[in-house]
């Protein structure tokens, strides 16, 4: 082959074809008639899926979710709507397969109400019943083995004695005039959450039983299983219906103190409807020095497996791998064996229980495979991040030996699986399809069971990515001289030999990456008349702990070189026109937006979105303060002041020649605006380069993937008509001043 400047490899299988005459271009508005498929269950005799299937809403302002049946015993079976509800989730089958439990959000004035769990059969004309009224709703709902009862998570009060009499104190009557005070008194490092706003520490998640209807049609009203002031994360039921395991992290500010680790702690289960204050106590099994999550039991309940990174250390990324420990039942009570847990990986560089980005999963739809044991607990089945592909593999319990179960060049989004596994159903995605559901064979073959976008993407003309493999110019050693993974999505429509302008898009984390996954964005921009770049630099995942962890104390840094590389390869491939090159990207990839344009004029234009421009900045307002834990020396900025400037845009925004527009949420809680954007546009402002801030009320940090589906739509348009306005020379006078910017 021959050698260019750069070192290139490109799959000739994905080279884009001509598109039939009868379809048309992808748009943004498109995105109003996608439909996701989210959290899907397996009937116990593996005869019914039952899915929930997102889309937009009439008025495209929200989403709604719905639950579908699919008869997997009927060849070519349509999924059948099961509930009309407009905001159902978490389907769980009973034991015995005959009854079905969900949650539903009613709408009261126009919005949902917390989900309240519910009960139905796969009856058509079920009338499903409601079976908890909780303050905070309900969430992850599981069945007792036995099928006696149901387990959930709601948000509880700490101490709820004190809960009660500082409700009272905030109210104050005062004569004729009453007084409920909204002052919020704030005492720890973590006050807000992106997406949830202002949270309130005395509320904790805890485990409440739920029993079934009596015949008499009366019910026990839910009560509390576990308490305290601290709240439990996943929990799972023993097989024999008597104990219950969870989760949980007994620190208040964990973030400033510790590398993440959580504990494992067993309830024993009651046995019969009981008084809250007769909860049986909760026994502790162990610290694990890990931050455990994804946890699973063997089906003997004598191992249990989760996911978790291998001794934690203060470095930038640590691979995330696959546990397991014994379960010592020799006092009738769990505890840990002696020999602690054990890693089955090792060395493998393989993400588990990861994948890759997209801005395509079910917005509300829930659901992800979690880790499923086979019946003789010999292997557990486990989605893993590899090579920008995300796939289903089958992992020996015993000697960690890992098999692949579908093919690379796709993205394993959720699966489930009979209690044999003879049946296995796997939501799949590619560069070409938002996600599916398919049978996965013994023999790796996929049948695919549903098209939930037949009737919309049958007219759309898409091709799939290139995939360029860029040998890496600067500092190529630090990475194992490992290539640069670069997708390259050209439009549908593309000529041989013509050079188009190219948008550089460059993903966040900094840990995460691109891969063989449906991307709206890169379609839509291609469609649109451009060569979409978007490579996985050095500090992505999937490509080993070395490759990610190399950019610790220096990011930005080598990765804007890894950029360029992919870009001059590009460009010496013969489809972009160097003259006209645009950049962008999100949260990380705004970060190295605004990086980029102070280290290089060759960029038309600019978008930086949700993004970091201050380090220091960032440390002191983003909810993520634990981010700098690793990432950076555990110090504070004020320690490390040189430091936290040499790798701050802002440091160099003098070098800035490039028109720039920020994409902003003005409920960013993870990015917060007054660190990114909006420093760089009052500079840019001054400086007379053009700049426009594009302001997303009620959005968070989310927007890109589960915003309202009209801002989901406007940042594109935006972010195109910026590109247009500088590369096309198209008139965008939205953008512009009534007259010319003038220095003072």
């Amino acid at each position: 082959m021959r050698r260019l400047s750069r070192a290139i490899l490109i799959t000739s299988a994905f080279l884009p074809t001509v598109a039939l005459a009868q379809k048309r271009a992808i748009t943004d508005k498109d995105l109003f008639a996608f439909n996701w498929i989210g959290d899907t269950q397996l009937s116990p005799d593996g005869h019914t899926l039952v899915f929930v299937q997102a889309s937009v809403t009439p008025t495209h302002d929200g989403y709604q979710t719905t639950l579908y049946t699919l008869d997997l015993t009927t060849p070519n079976a349509l999924p059948q709507l099961l509930t009309p509800g407009t905001h159902d989730a978490s389907p769980r089958f009973s034991p015995d397969g005959k009854q079905l439990a969900f949650l539903r959000a009613a709408e009261k004035d126009g919005k949902p109400t917390p989900p309240q769990l519910y009960l139905t059969t796969l009856a058509p004309d079920a009338s499903p019943i409601k079976l908890t009224d909780l303050t905070k709703g309900a969430s992850a709902p599981q069945w007792s083995p036995d099928g006696l009862a149901l387990t959930v998570e709601s948000a509880t009060p700490q101490d709820q004695a004190q809960a009660k009499l500082d409700a009272a104190k905030k109210a104050r009557a005062t004569g004729d005039n009453a007084h409920v005070s909204d002052v919020k008194i704030i005492n720890r490092a973590i006050w807000a959450s992106n997406g949830e706003g202002i949270v309130d520490p005395t509320l904790v998640p805890q485990l409440y039983m739920v029993y079934l209807p009596k015949p008499d049609g009366t019910q026990d009203p839910a009560w509390q299983l576990t308490t305290g002031r601290f709240g439990i994360g996943e929990y799972l039921w023993s097989p024999k219906s008597d104990w219950i395991f969870f989760s949980s992290n007994h620190e208040d500010e964990p973030v400033y103190a510790t590398l993440p680790h959580n504990s494992i702690y067993a309830i024993k289960a009651p046995t019969s409807s009981t008084h809250p204050k007769d909860a049986p106590a909760v026994e502790f099994t162990d610290d694990l020095k890990v931050d455990a999550h994804g946890i699973s039991l063997s089906p003997d309940a004598h191992h249990l497996a989760f996911h978790a990174s291998d001794e934690p250390k203060p470095i930038s990324h640590q691979q995330t791998d696959l546990f397991t420990v014994e379960i010592d039942w020799h006092s009738g009570k769990p505890a840990v064996a002696k020999s602690g847990p054990r890693n089955l990986i090792g060395t493998q560089a393989y993400e588990m229980g990861s994948g890759v980005g997209g801005d395509q999963n079910a917005p509300r739809g829930g659901g992800r495979g979690g880790l499923t044991w086979s019946s003789d607990g010999s292997h557990l089945l486990d989605i893993v991040g590899s090579q920008g592909s995300a796939i289903l593999v089958s992992v020996d319990t015993k000697s960690g030996r890992i098999e692949e179960l579908t093919a690379p060049k796709q993205a394993v989004q959720a699966f489930v699986s009979s209690s044999d596994q003879s049946k296995l159903i796997a939501l799949i995605s590619n560069p070409i399809q938002i996600g599916d559901l398919y049978s996965i064979t013994p023999n790796k073959m996929q049948t695919q069971l549903t098209h939930v976008n037949e009737a919309l993407f049958s007219k759309l003309s898409l091709t799939m990515p290139l995939d360029i493999q860029v040998a890496p110019t600067v500092h190529a050693v630090d990475i194992q001289n490992h290539p640069i993974d670069t997708f390259v999505q050209l439009p549908p429509d593309y000529k041989t030999g013509t050079r188009l302008p190219l948008i550089l898009n460059i993903h966040g984390g900094p840990h995460s990456a691109y891969g063989w996954v449906f991307d709206h964005e890169m379609q839509y921009m291609a469609a649109k008349g451009y060569v979409v770049v978007y490579p996985n630099p050095r500090g992505s995942t999937t490509y080993g702990q070395q490759f990610a962890n190399v950019i610790m104390n220096n990011y930005p840094g080598d990765d804007f070189h890894d950029l360029m590389d992919t870009v001059d390869a590009v460009v010496a491939q013969g489809y972009a026109d160097p003259a006209r090159l645009g950049v962008t990207g999100g949260s990380g990839g705004g970060l190295l937006t605004d990086w980029v344009v102070t280290q290089t004029d060759r960029f038309k234009a600019a978008v930086a979105q949700r993004d970091i421009v201050d380090w220091a900045d960032w440390w002191y307002t983003a909810d993520a303060a634990g981010f700098h834990q690793s990432f950076y020396p555990q110090s504070p900025p004020f320690d490390h002041i040189e430091l936290y400037r040499a790798h701050s845009p802002i440091t160099f925004v003098n070098n800035i020649k490039t028109p720039m527009m920020f994409i902003l949420g003005d409920a960013d809680y993870r990015t917060p605006p007054p660190a990114g954007g909006e420093q760089f546009f009052r500079a840019l402002k001054y400086k007379c380069i053009p700049t426009v801030m594009v302001r997303f009320p009620r959005e968070s940090h989310e927007l890109s993937r589960s915003g309202e589906p009209w801002h989901r739509v406007e940042r594109l348009e935006n972010i195109v008509s910026w590109f247009d306005k500088f590369l096309l020379n198209h008139p965008e006078p939205q953008y512009d001043l009534p007259e010319p910017c003038t220095k003072p």
